[in-house]
């Protein structure tokens, strides 16, 4: 029996898709998303509910005029209070409809990442070439690093970026400029250490993906096993029973690039992404530069509101002036809707990728909101110091209560060895715990490393590997723990004490031993020490200390120094002589000093 998908049938139909979910979730119909397939006698079932729909929705239209013709000539003078009424209850019933349908929809921003030489540039080009108009076609990279894609199903937005790295670069500061990821994977080539990484991005980014297959025109093209792979990373395709949608594409020949932009305009719908034109302004930066002739030239995303020429604009702690705006086609404009990408001329700094842009009424303005974010960057500096400086429980684990997750980074010398590693992290999960291994390859972690893992709180794991200087200045700077092991067992231990961290700890006091006083050594640096003989036990250095004279507790405290004649110990046994240094000078001779510490109890 053939299949039909969703959004075909709602296109056949002339339904909107959102109708077309509601009706199969009142048939009970099972689906993943638009693009899943519906049995016949699904679509038979549904056809004659919207039949159903219409033929009333016609005798109800009908019904109105009948009842005006077999009016009696009697009421006929009822009727003048009839139009009256009704145009007083008409405008109750517009306003409540009204605030539904004022946020009108916006046009999708959609980025493409993947590896190198899987074909992400030339699809781009090839969209680039076919939706765009002939003569926007060319220098249109080097104009704004975005282009506008027109498609039957309106316009889509590309950002042209280096790649993930800056993709992830611009959510580490709390920008969600794009709204779907597509992921470029190269048909003759599978899954590559880029490939893995882009997914890793853009699940952190926690945006809709769409994975093309790019190259399936070549003749050793194996898409079949790129599906497969998929699965590897729990992304199962839609036609293996999951929710990734996957489409396969040839940027040469352009096979599957309309199914491709189709998606991506489905995507966007489910995703009923709205913005104001005429709301207070907000963007972000998508790249800055030095022109030679122009100065300095910001390309923005507008995402809300509209941007016009003469605006006063504040980018961290600077602003500008907007003295002129360009399209993506190169051409001069004087205003910028939302889900437009202009280039800016008007900064005297060139701004960082990322950075939230904000308008200001005038210069005065834009002083105050710089003065303004100065102050809340040194309280914040000066908050982060004394969150270092003391950590709660709390704020190291979160609520307490519920399932808590370990992200992790893995990088190792060889694939052996990270399949090895990723084999019994899998064995160390628990009700409590799950181990998320976000991203793991081969050779030394890099910067996009660091990025990611400052986006996803995660900890970078590395196995016979080290990071480069460069690396580790970044991860110091954003606050990144790179953990390097040449044991594995050293490797195991850590992932222990990253999941014990996770849970609550359990403490117990554990007695270790007990000294008598028999004489006091005055110190002139250390203080008074108190010669003592070990009766019991064993006394440690930095164990807890209970003093008792006579039956008398007189002072309860810590062991901060211990002696063995002139040498400093450790730990002394019982039946031996020492100097125990308490933080505390009135020891007296004859007193009993009890050692204790602290134990976690081994959780089951």
């Amino acid at each position: 029996m053939s299949k039909v998908r969703i959004y075909t049938l709602a296109k056949e139909l002339g339904v909107d898709n959102h109708k077309m979910l509601e009706l199969l979730d009142g048939l009970g119909v099972a689906y993943k998303s638009v693009s899943s397939t519906i049995e016949e006698e699904t679509v038979e079932l549904i056809k004659q509910l919207l039949a159903e729909e219409a033929g009333a929705d016609t005798a109800g239209a009908s019904a109105a005029p009948a009842v005006a013709e077999t009016t009696p000539a009697t009421e006929t003078a009822a009727a003048p209070a009839e139009p009256a009424a009704t145009p007083a209850r008409q405008p109750e019933a517009e306003p409540a409809a009204e605030p539904v349908n004022e946020v009108p929809h916006r046009a999708p921003v959609v980025t493409i990442m993947g590896h190198v030489d899987h074909g992400k540039t030339s699809l781009l080009d090839y969209i680039r070439k076919t939706k765009v108009a002939a003569k926007e076609a060319g220098g249109i990279t080097q104009h704004v690093g975005a282009f506008e894609a027109k498609t039957s199903k309106g316009k889509i937005v590309f950002i042209d970026t280096p790649g993930h790295e800056a993709f992830t670069t611009i959510r580490a500061r709390g920008a969600n400029v794009a709204d779907i990821a597509i992921i470029v994977i190269a048909a003759d080539d599978s899954l590559m250490p880029q490939t893995r990484e882009a997914i890793a991005h853009a699940q952190a980014a926690k945006v809709p993906m769409i994975v093309a297959i790019n190259k399936v025109d070549l003749p050793q093209a194996d898409p079949e096993k790129v599906k497969t792979d998929l699965t590897q990373l729990n992304l199962v395709p839609e036609e293996y029973g999951g929710d990734v949608v996957v489409v396969p594409v040839s940027a040469k020949t352009g096979e599957g690039v309309e199914d491709l932009l189709e998606y991506i305009s489905l995507t966007a719908e489910l995703e009923d992404l709205r913005a104001d034109p005429k709301g207070q302004f907000s963007g972000v930066i998508i790249e800055g530069r030095v022109d030679k002739q122009a100065g300095v030239l910001a390309t923005v995303m507008v995402q809300e509101g509209t941007l016009h020429v003469g605006d006063f604009l504040v980018v961290g702690e600077s602003y500008g002036k907007i003295k002129a705006m360009t399209d993506s086609n190169g051409g001069r404009i004087k205003e910028a809707g939302p889900s437009t990408p202009v280039q800016i001329l008007g900064f005297s700094e060139v701004p960082s990728s990322g950075e939230k842009v904000q308008s200001a009424k005038n210069e005065h303005a834009a002083r105050e909101v710089i003065a303004l974010r100065a102050d809340q960057r040194r309280d914040e500096e000066d908050a982060r110091d004394r969150r270092r400086a003391q950590r709660s429980l709390e704020d190291l684990l979160g609520p307490l209560g519920e399932v808590r997750t370990v992200n992790l980074i893995l990088r190792a010398d060889t694939q052996g060895s990270v399949e090895a590693i990723q084999g019994i992290l899998a064995r160390k999960e628990s009700d409590d715990v799950k181990i998320n291994v976000m991203l793991s390859g081969i050779g030394a972690p890099t910067e996009g490393d660091v990025l990611l893992a400052s986006t996803a709180e995660a900890t970078i794991l590395c196995f016979s590997v080290t990071p480069a200087g460069g690396v580790k200045k970044v991860a110091d700077t954003k606050g990144i723990e790179i953990k390097s092991f040449r044991i594995i067992y050293e490797l195991i231990d850590e992932v222990d004490r990253l999941i014990k961290g996770n849970l609550e700890p359990v403490f117990e006091e554990r007695y270790l031993g007990r000294a008598e006083v028999r004489m006091v050594i005055r110190h002139p640096k250390s203080g008074n020490i108190a010669g003592s003989y070990v009766t019991d036990g064993m006394f440690r250095r930095n164990a807890k200390a209970k003093v008792t004279r006579g039956k008398q507790v007189v002072y309860e405290g810590t062991v901060v120094g211990l002696k063995r004649f002139k040498d400093d110990v450790r730990e002394v046994q019982t039946g031996y002589e020492c100097g125990i240094n308490l933080d505390w000078n009135d020891v007296m001779e004859g007193d009993i000093i009890e050692a204790t510490e602290m134990v976690e109890v081994e959780q089951a």
